[in-house]
């Protein structure tokens, strides 16, 4: 229940007004500005700015606490946003170690 005094309701509607919006707004859902992949690829690359050597999906899954193949997901999505690089090893068919890509801390929201 929400009571106002009826002098504030007539000489002050605009402050009424606010009080039951300022009330409202609370239980009104916002759409988040990010997603969580979005936030998640940030902190790989956060993670990658601050480590001198090259990204492995052992690395990322154990600073993460997430799962390996998780973990290769989303380095394989950073590499398709053009974020990452991957390093070919041996022969050059798999891929076990990822560096990023000149800029790629200005994507960082």
């Amino acid at each position: 229940m929400i009571s106002f005094v009826y002098d504030d309701v007539c000489d002050r509607p605009e402050l009424c007004r606010t009080l039951l919006q300022m009330l409202f707004n609370r239980y009104l859902v916002l759409e988040q500005p990010t997603q969580r992949s979005t936030i998640s690829e940030n902190e790989v690359i956060r993670m990658a700015l601050s480590q001198a050597q090259s990204l492995t999906p052992k690395r990322v899954a154990s600073h993460f606490g997430i799962n390996y193949r998780t973990a290769v997901r989303l380095l394989h999505s950073l590499c398709t946003k053009g974020w990452l690089r991957p390093i070919a090893t041996g022969g050059g068919e798999r891929i076990h170690r990822y560096e990023l890509q000149r800029g790629a801390w200005e994507f960082i929201e």
